[in-house]
């Protein structure tokens, strides 16, 4: 058996879309009133207005916990209320504060700048990994209402044999199958993964563990997790 869940009966999108609203009102961080649940053949589509990006991730995280779900589009839009924000330099001060304070992050290869509460990032940075740690620091800060990400990665050479040796120990570190169903491509420092998984777990798993070689400019995440009743 694979995956996170154990078998179970197949749910229909109706049965998904009632257990996805039942778990993000049952999210002290969401507040379900804001936020529409549409499903077809298993993928979850979030609509609607937060007052934050913590919590539209907060909405997201709950979807993802609701066993059958596939995939889940997030279209959630972040609009603060007025008077309730803080200043640009406010959350320009916190933005810089979140980066000096992760230590994944090499702050001092990063800039940033704040507009109405959106964020940018630029900068050089050794790894895919850092990159993707950065805009994690910064797009849950209080204030922000979204994050553009022009951090890139400075070149080197990636043997496709170093990817993908990388995922097979990820997933092994996890506990998980092996990489049989993943398939994987490179092109000039992209990475490609498409193919199955069996659970959410498996796919953060395989799609970190690229992003983790050196070199790695960008992971293209096409994978799908499969079903319950096929896992």
């Amino acid at each position: 058996m694979i995956g996170d869940h154990p078998m179970t009966k197949h749910k229909t999108d109706t049965q998904l879309q009632e257990d996805v609203l039942r778990e993000l009102k049952g999210d002290t961080r969401v507040n379900v009133t804001d936020i529409g649940v549409t499903v077809k053949s298993g993928v979850v589509t979030l609509t609607g207005e937060v007052d934050s990006w913590a919590r539209r991730s907060a909405a997201l995280a709950a979807t993802l916990r609701v066993a059958g779900v596939l995939d889940v589009a997030n279209d959630l839009r972040v609009r603060m209320s007025p008077g309730t924000g803080r200043t640009d330099p406010e959350v320009a001060e916190a933005v810089r504060r979140a980066l000096e304070w992760d230590a994944r992050v090499p702050q001092e290869k990063i800039q940033s700048a704040v507009s109405a509460g959106h964020v940018s990032l630029r900068g050089e940075v050794d790894y895919w990994s850092q990159r993707e740690d950065a805009e994690e620091a910064v797009r849950y800060l209080s204030g922000v209402t979204g994050v553009t990400n022009a951090i890139t990665v400075k070149p080197h050479f990636v043997a496709p044999s170093d990817v993908r040796l990388a995922i097979a120990e990820a997933l092994r570190r996890h506990a998980l199958r092996e990489t049989r169903h993943i398939e994987m491509s490179i092109d000039d420092g992209i990475v490609t993964l498409s193919g199955t998984v069996g659970s959410w777990s498996e796919r953060r798993a395989a799609v970190g563990a690229a992003g983790a070689i050196r070199g790695v400019r960008s992971v293209l995440d096409h994978l799908h997790v499969e079903s319950p009743l096929r896992a």
